[in-house]
């Protein structure tokens, strides 16, 4: 397909990562035939974004990074269209239009546009070495830089931060974390947890400073430093932005699809339009949590999302489960595990069960005897069985005391609980893929 010629399709998604591809596999699981056309603005074929932190390690290469096989879009009969970037969606007349002038007719159209990095506010980014984490391009660029000297000044100390800082450090580099809050991983973790791992990134040697923002890039045209909104010069070969991403809904701009900070959908993940739907970090889902839709960017979730999307595209009636915001971490060998509200707020009936020993922390939230917020910190084995719990909406109030025993596990559970149980696997471990970009926090605009 060239110039303005015209490439029919019936199902037209926008996105090539988690969410594009559970709606390309959901839409083939019911229609066998139907047309499906993925459109990205990178070029590589569908690759698991949470690993470029394994990337830039050495730690996997790009074959190891794929989400799907290099076969999987030839063997489901799917027109993939790397390296395009889509002008406009052409809503009224159904014909998308490409910045190549290509234009795509379709029946039914999928937003999985993902995140985009937030760029601050901050003199001499313009210069060479200043980048951002967000993509496999992104990481690629960083490795040309790096050198067994590297000194290295990363912007953000929330989940992209610290992966990028681990990274770095796994590569012989001196790393400086700046949180312009008070403390790292702050809108995932509470005060404890946030406190260890900092602990951990330190130990490792990773330089950690809070409450302070970069206020310059120093350097002619290469850089040669920051400097702190204090004052304080630190002496630098890169600066990486890792303050977060925002939902990427520029393509709906004006086009009559309603946006909050993300994409508004129902439980099909259907916007306004009847033929429209989106999912993943654009758009805001059902977060079973707050009862509420709002943005929930994690891996798993986009994914779901996207299959939930697919179906419905495909004429099968499917409503998007309940999920709300889970990251499953490992950080310099510490796991951790946390998910829902990690910090209750005052009042309102909140009851916390916690319990520290050594290197090992461990939380719940709870309100009205339902679980509604967890964090776990060096052992994590138990975690799946309370999100369980969580996600089921099980009344723990005849054995809340219990939920943190050493020995805690499904024969623990009511009679009639544990019966229900049986026969699934009893830990359902928060899936590793939600760590890193793209997670909840990154759209606090730190």
């Amino acid at each position: 397909m060239t110039g303005t010629g015209l490439l029919n399709t019936r199902y037209l998604i926008v996105g090539n990562s988690a969410g594009g591809i559970g709606a390309a596999e959901a839409i083939r699981e019911r229609d066998k035939s139907g047309s499906v056309t993925i459109v990205s603005d990178e070029p590589y074929p569908s690759y698991s974004r949470p690993l470029i932190a394994k990337y830039l390690a050495g730690e996997r290469t790009l074959e190891g990074m794929l989400f799907r096989p290099l076969q999987f879009y030839a063997q489901n009969s799917i027109t993939p269209l790397l390296g395009k970037r889509v002008r406009s969606l052409g809503l009224e007349e159904h014909i998308a239009e490409l910045e190549s002038g290509e234009r795509l007719p379709w029946e039914k159209l999928l937003i999985a546009t993902g995140g985009m990095p937030i760029i601050p506010k901050v003199r001499g980014i313009e210069k060479k070495g200043v980048f951002n984490f967000f993509t496999l391009d992104d990481a690629k660029a960083i490795d040309e830089f790096l050198d067994n000297t590297a000194k290295v000044v990363v912007i953000g100390g929330g989940l992209i931060g610290v992966s990028v800082a681990e990274a770095l450090i796994k590569r012989g580099a001196g790393v400086t974390v700046v949180e312009m809050k008070e403390r790292i991983l702050n809108t995932i973790l509470d005060d404890e947890a946030s406190s260890m791992i900092e602990t951990t990134l330190r130990k490792a040697g990773v330089r950690v400073i809070t409450n302070h923002t970069v206020a310059e890039v120093m350097g002619r045209e290469r850089v040669t430093g920051a400097i702190l909104d204090n004052g304080e010069k630190i002496s630098c070969h890169l600066v990486i932005m890792a303050i977060g991403v925002l939902p990427r809904i520029e393509l709906v701009h004006g086009s009559g699809i309603k946006v909050n900070r993300g994409i508004l959908v129902d439980r099909s993940m259907v916007t306004n339009h009847p033929d429209v739907y989106a999912c993943g970090d654009v758009a805001e889902s059902y977060d079973f949590i707050y009862g509420a839709n709002r943005l929930t960017a994690i891996w798993p979730n986009a994914y779901i999302g996207g299959r939930t999307a697919g179906q419905n595209m495909a004429g099968v009636k499917a409503e998007y489960p309940d999920s709300t915001a889970i990251n499953s971490l490992n950080y310099f060998g510490l796991d951790i595990a946390a998910a829902g509200i990690v910090v209750s707020p005052d009042g309102d009936g909140y009851e916390l069960v916690s319990k520290q020993n050594g290197d090992i922390y461990q939380k719940l939230v709870l309100k009205d005897n339902l679980i509604v917020g967890m964090i776990y910190v060096g052992d994590v084995e138990k975690s799946g069985i309370i999100f369980g719990l969580m996600r089921d909406r099980v009344n723990v109030g005849e054995f809340k005391q219990a939920l943190l025993a050493e020995d805690f596990g499904l024969a623990s559970l009511p009679r009639e609980l544990w019966q229900k149980r049986l026969g699934t696997p009893p830990l359902q471990q928060i899936s590793p893929l939600a760590s890193q970009a793209g997670a909840e926090e990154d759209f606090a605009g730190e």
